[in-house]
């Protein structure tokens, strides 16, 4: 959606038909998810920050989107879509958050998810809305301030962490953060605006690049996806689980 709003600078007509055809997309997976998640059955620890990507995400980033090729009442609807599911999904993924025991390590970085969602929120709302300051920008822009102070608490959790593919996060979420702070520069201008925008795209540019970089390291070393368990691990695994199914199937008889 991203670069088919983009491209519509350009090819108008092609990028507002892929527009539509991306935020389509979009909806359609997140109505099929929201579905199988509402069948019940998931373990609370297991939910966590990326929960917001494929509606609160999808939405509020297709309402940036459609605003940009002029589709206003589509991306007032996804807008909708966007900050409702963020609302109702991020009571029950703070709910875990707070209170269940902490994440694995390799869901970890969906927590800065917390500050990307809320910084898209504002994004979508100076799109769908127009370029003013108001109640309700301010009200997104001061608890994405809140999650960004949360982010720096949390740095001594994430530099515990073991670099890997997940750090990519980071890197989703700080983006959309740079940009709702360069919209916030060119809307309210205040003294040094270039210095600020200069400032926040080189720290975004310098954090993105050393992500690349090391993402490179690891695969030049052949560590970037996990690795198959030997040959000999498998079949023990498979054993033991036939064994098991074997032991549960004889004592289901004798009941």
């Amino acid at each position: 959606m991203i670069l088919s709003a983009a491209l519509a600078k350009d090819a108008f007509a092609a990028g507002r038909v892929l527009v539509i055809v991306s935020l389509a997309v979009t909806i359609a997976i997140g109505g099929w998810l929201t579905g199988q998640q509402m069948t019940g059955g998931i373990d609370p620890d297991s939910v966590h920050p990326g929960y917001f990507l494929p509606t609160a995400a999808g939405g509020l980033i297709g309402a940036n989107a459609a605003a940009q090729v002029h589709l206003h009442a589509l991306a007032e609807a996804s807008f909708g879509i966007g900050i409702l599911c963020w609302v109702l999904l991020g009571a029950v993924i703070l709910n875990r958050l707070f209170s269940r025991p902490p994440l694995p390590s390799p869901l970890v970085p969906t927590m800065a998810i917390e500050l990307g969602i809320a910084a898209i929120a504002g994004t979508a709302y100076f799109a769908v809305a127009g370029q003013a300051v108001s109640l309700m920008a301010c009200v997104l822009g001061g608890y994405t301030v809140l999650m960004a102070l949360a982010q720096v608490r949390l740095i001594p959790v994430y530099r515990r962490l073991p670099f890997t593919p997940g750090a990519w996060v980071f890197a989703f979420s700080y983006s959309a953060a740079a940009a709702d702070a360069l919209a916030w520069l060119t809307i309210t201008k205040p003294p040094g605006t270039a210095g600020y925008a200069i400032a926040v795209i080189t720290l975004l540019t310098a954090f993105v690049s050393w992500i690349a970089f090391r993402t490179a390291m690891l695969a030049a070393r052949g560590q970037l996806f996990p690795a198959w368990p030997p040959a000999h691990q498998t079949a023990d695994a498979a054993s033991l689980v036939h064994r098991v199914l074997c032991r549960h199937a004889l004592l289901t008889g004798r009941a």
